[in-house]
């Protein structure tokens, strides 16, 4: 079974919103929506990885950052290692650089339904914090 070590950033803007992600491609998850963020490269940090996904999906320059959960998940067809960050401040305005669309949403309406599965234990720890 393949394993995957992704960063996943968790941006929360001035009013306390979150900004999820549609996730495209063809894949099982198609039409669900995420944290934005990627796989980790070999010898490459969780925190420079999100940054430069962040960077290629968003087109931001990510300038705070805290850990803020991680977590691992088993699909059928492979095994995901989270880091979750929160990330507090950034240069740009985040657009779907990729195509994706992007929705800003404050964390009580956050639904894990629309998330991916592995994303479900991040919405309840944001739920609970707000």
């Amino acid at each position: 079974m393949n394993h995957f070590d992704v960063a996943a950033g968790i941006l929360c803007d001035q009013l306390g919103r979150i900004l999820i992600a549609e996730r495209l491609g063809d894949g099982p998850f198609h039409g669900l929506w995420e944290f934005p963020g990627g796989k980790i490269a070999p010898g490459e940090t969780a925190e420079r990885a999100l940054s430069r996904e962040l960077a290629e999906e968003l087109g931001i320059e990510v300038t705070e950052i805290s850990s803020f959960m991680n977590l691992r998940h088993e699909y059928d067809d492979r095994v995901v290692s989270i880091e979750f960050f929160l990330v507090s401040a950034w240069n740009s305005e985040p657009i779907g650089r990729e195509g994706q669309e992007l929705r800003w949403v404050p964390s009580e309406f956050l639904n894990a339904d629309e998330l991916l599965p592995a994303d479900m234990p991040v919405v309840a720890a944001l739920q609970q914090r707000h």
